[in-house]
């Protein structure tokens, strides 16, 4: 299992765009520099009012399949 941690400031607004479909995916850069781009569906349960903001773990398995994401601060 892979892991990559990323910091991430997504307005609402933004956000809905997201949610409502018209972007599928979430681009951003780990905090060691690697790119990384994933869809924008397994943020929903860290939507707040504001929007979504925190550092993020998201977890992968060797195929590069999404296995899980959990907030860390």
């Amino acid at each position: 299992m892979s892991s990559l941690v990323v910091n991430l400031k997504i307005a609402a607004e933004e956000y809905q765009r997201m949610y409502s479909g018209s972007v599928s995916h979430v681009a951003a850069v780990s905090v060691d520099g690697r790119s990384v781009r994933f869809p924008a569906n397994i943020l929903r349960p860290f939507v707040t009012l504001d929007g979504i903001q925190g550092r993020f773990i998201i977890r992968f398995d060797s195929d590069s399949r999404f296995l899980g994401i959990d907030r860390l601060s």
